[in-house]
């Protein structure tokens, strides 16, 4: 049956926890909480498998170090100092829970590597007090770390895990399924105990270069990678024109090359180039027609291909923002520029007055005469025999 909560009933673990914390216990303080035990990895606590306590910085002590702790005066949130004493070496965890075996400790993987312990090893578990962090210097393990797209984000979420961090500490969190080490390189406020709480706190988080990372030489300004040999590009000299436009002929087949606009002037025309004539003088040379065909190699712009010193193609290099995609690139037609082109297909052709192409020639007088109008001579008198008066 259900009985409620009794704050004071001594034989209540969590009764004895609420009396130490609202000052309810009378006598005389008792010493700090110190204890040995034997560690062990947190992925080995009983219960359920959760594997994300390892990543974190609280512990798992047994239910005996509770009803100890219940009769002291301590700080809460409850703060543990571990010491390492054969290799003189210390961290800070916070407590997550109090359900193991008598006579064990589960802390997890990364804080057993710092303090250098292995497993079943004895470690001293004393209660402390921490100051508020206020700034903590963190230094990536790898350049894994710069992949990582919002740094801020994702260690504000895996700081919800830790109680405390500890100058020195080399701490790892997962994320996406990879898990990266930080080293722990200052805290602020500096103390004594170089350990900090993270529990309800505003923290500055500063970053130093990862391990490994190297800073980016600066160039000489042009984003082609060049060799250490010769001061010659990696992959060969580079040319306006790939090998796959050199082998085409590619700059005399463009859509904006004279050779081949002349060609296609001359296809589209019912008459050649240039005229020959039938009765052609003796001893004249004939002119050599000109192919309207682009010959490949003809071209005065080609360049010539580089010597291959390996078996294989050759790279195609370009200009840096350069494309090669083998014909120039046409906007498609708007609805604007259809109507433009329809309007100027409705004009007429040709205005004015006809001509024709092949006129009279006019002979000297003639024209001025064809505008006068005959003169009248006045009546002269005639004789019967034909005579003039």
């Amino acid at each position: 049956m259900y009985r409620g909560f009794n704050p004071f009933d001594a034989d209540d673990p969590a009764a004895m926890s609420y009396m130490a914390r609202s000052g309810m216990m009378r006598g005389p303080a008792m010493r700090r909480f110190d204890e040995y035990f034997r560690c062990y990895p947190i992925i080995m606590a009983p219960g359920p498998e959760r594997p994300y306590l390892n990543y974190g910085s609280k512990i798992i002590l047994p239910p005996s170090s509770l009803q100890k702790i219940s009769q002291m005066h301590v700080q809460w949130p409850l703060m543990m100092e571990l010491v390492n004493g054969e290799k003189e070496s210390q961290t800070h965890a916070g407590v997550l829970e109090f359900v193991a075996e008598e006579g064990r400790a589960y802390i997890p993987q990364w804080m057993m590597q710092t303090l250098r312990l292995d497993v079943g090893d004895m470690i001293q578990i004393k209660s402390t007090s921490l100051a508020l962090a206020q700034m903590v210097k963190l230094q990536p393990q790898s350049t894994n770390f710069l992949d990582i797209s919002d740094p801020k984000a994702v260690l504000e979420k895996a700081f919800r895990n830790f109680a405390t961090l500890t100058k020195g500490d080399v701490f790892n969190f997962s994320y996406n399924d990879e898990v990266y080490d930080v080293a722990v390189l200052e805290v602020k406020p500096e103390t004594e105990k170089m350990g900090v709480c993270m529990i309800e706190t505003d923290v500055s988080v500063e970053f130093a270069p990862p391990v490994g990372y190297v800073e980016p030489q600066k160039g000489s300004g042009t984003s082609t990678p060049r060799s250490t040999k010769g001061g010659l590009p990696v992959g060969g000299m580079m040319h306006p024109q790939g090998t796959m436009a050199q082998s085409i002929n590619y700059d005399a087949i463009a859509p904006n090359a004279t050779t081949a606009a002349a060609g296609a002037r001359a296809v589209s025309s019912h008459f050649l180039n240039e005229g020959h004539k039938l009765n052609a003088k003796k001893g004249a040379k004939a002119p050599t027609p000109k192919p309207t065909t682009p010959v490949a190699g003809a071209s005065s712009h080609t360049v010539p291909a580089p010597q291959r010193r390996t078996n294989g193609p050759m790279p195609l290099r370009l200009p840096p923002n350069k494309l090669f995609f083998g014909y120039e690139i046409k906007p498609v037609k708007t609805d604007a520029d259809k109507q433009e082109e329809k309007e100027k297909a409705s004009k007429p052709h040709f205005a004015g007055q006809g001509q024709t192409l092949r006129g009279a020639v006019k002979r000297k007088g003639e024209g001025d005469d064809k505008g006068k109008a005959p003169e009248k001579k006045p009546d002269e008198g005639r004789r019967m025999d034909g005579r003039n008066a």
